[in-house]
This record gives C-alpha cells, structure tokens and sequence, in this order.
C-alpha cells in the first residue's frame, strides 16, 4: 500500500464503466494533535476497541461503493508511521489509499489532499479523522445528492439544546448573552461534507490562511455565494474531541459489533 502505487491505481480506476459522474475520492485530514483529548498519540490515532480511530475513519469512507480513493493527510512528520499503520490494518481492496504528509492547519492539509488527487476525479468527500463511526448510509447520502447536481453537501442535526450567542470573555469568567437564535432554523453539521472538486479548490484558492485557518470547508463554499444543501445527519457520527466522547464510542462500537453490524 505505497504512496507510489496508488495513485496510479485511482487512475486507472477512473475509467470505470457504469459511472457518468466522474470518480468520487475522499480525503481525511488527519495532522491534528487533539490536545483536548490529553497527552499522547495524535487524536486519529488513538485507539477505539483497540483499533485507531483512524482507520475506523478510512475503513467508513471505504465502506461506501462510491469512493475509490480514500487520501489520508497525516502529520508532516509521521507519514511513514501512518502507511505503516495502514499496512497493518485491513482495508477494501476496491478502495485506494494514499498518504499524503500535512500542514499547518487543518485548511492546509485539506488542501494538499486535494493537490494529491489524480486525474479523472470530479467530486470529493472532506472527512474527519475524530468522527470514525459514521455509517456508510450517511456517506452515501451526501454522494448521491452531489451526483443529484448539488456543487456542496453536508450532514448535518436538528440541535437539542438552545443556543445563545455572548460576548465572549476570558476562560472561566462570566459572559453576558447578547441573543437567543432561533433554534428550529440551527443544525449541527458533521462530516463527510461532499463537494464538486472545481468548486472546492476554488474556495481554497479564494480564501487566505489566518491563523488556524478554515475549520469547514463549507463556510469557504458558502463566502463564493454557492449554496450548501443539507442532508440527515447521523447521531453516530459525532465527533471524538474529548475523554467521554471517547467512553461513547466505545459503547456505540461495542454494541455494533454485537450485532454484527461492524
């Protein structure tokens, strides 16, 4: 599974008979450090029922027959250490990885994934490496509506709590809410976000990298005035940010594998 050979394989794929779309690849930021989850390996690859959720995050854009090549985007100094860890792992045949090192920011690494595509690919899948139990029904989806015309497409939640916007203050310090939005028009987006390939790199083009730069490649879609549809997103696939969304995923894992749905 070298970084040498597989994109040779996503190319040839390309010329796949049965699909009028084009080819569909996914690329999986992954150069993160997730200090929010405490000391230790990066946040992709600490492990979940003893697998790293990065590969619980490839194997889920892998599950999906529309996605050929999966591009993992590892940190610029542990590339070797992730081909190696995806060696180790199994993975579709169907499905090629590549691995790519990093940047700075999660805006930069998302666009030296899309640098990395081959030719013949027409719409791509920005996914986290934290979120490593989305369903494959939810992957597909977003597909399907981009195959459907739309250039963006998110999965995203109806919100539980109300939310209220403040004035931010220090950490800790008391912080005075300066509005109440509406809670029936918020949704909560996850990934994959999907997009048409030219439209995306054209929002990366368009937007500077400032500090930590873009968080969500679809509020650099939405500032070209192109609209992003929404689809049903899943409650499984939230992301793993902090220790007790770790203990949820465990549990969410265990049970899949249960009933041998995983």
């Amino acid at each position: 599974m070298s970084d040498e050979t597989r994109p040779e394989g996503a190319a040839r794929a390309a010329g796949a008979p049965g699909d009028g779309h084009g080819r569909t690849a996914a690329v999986i930021p992954a150069a993160g450090r997730g200090v929010r989850l405490g000391p230790g390996a990066p946040k992709a690859l600490r492990t979940l029922g003893g697998t790293p959720m990065l590969i619980h995050a490839v194997r889920a854009m892998a599950r999906s027959r529309a996605v050929s090549l999966v591009v993992v985007v590892a940190p610029s100094d542990g590339a070797a250490e992730v081909r190696n860890l995806l060696a180790e792992h199994a993975l579709p045949e169907r499905t090629d990885v590549l691995v790519v090192p990093g940047g700075e920011t999660r805006q930069e690494s998302v666009r030296v994934g899309l640098d990395a595509l081959p030719a013949g690919y027409t719409s791509v899948l920005v996914h986290d490496a934290a979120r490593p139990l989305v369903p494959v029904d939810t992957v597909d989806a977003v597909v399907e509506a981009l195959r459907e015309g739309a250039p963006a497409v998110v999965p995203a939640l109806p919100l539980a709590d109300t939310v209220k916007e403040v004035e931010p203050r220090p950490a800790g310090e008391p912080e005075p809410v300066v509005a109440t939005p509406e809670r029936s028009r918020l949704r909560a987006v996850q990934t994959p976000q999907g997009f048409d390939l030219d439209t995306l790199l054209r929002a990366h083009e368009k937007t500077a990298v400032n500090g930590e730069g873009a968080t969500d490649d679809a509020g650099m879609v939405e500032k070209l005035g192109v609209t992003v549809l929404l689809v049903p997103g899943h409650e499984e696939a939230f992301k793993v940010t902090r220790p007790l969304d770790l203990v949820l995923a465990e549990a969410v894992l265990a049970r899949r594998r249960a009933a041998d749905a995983y």
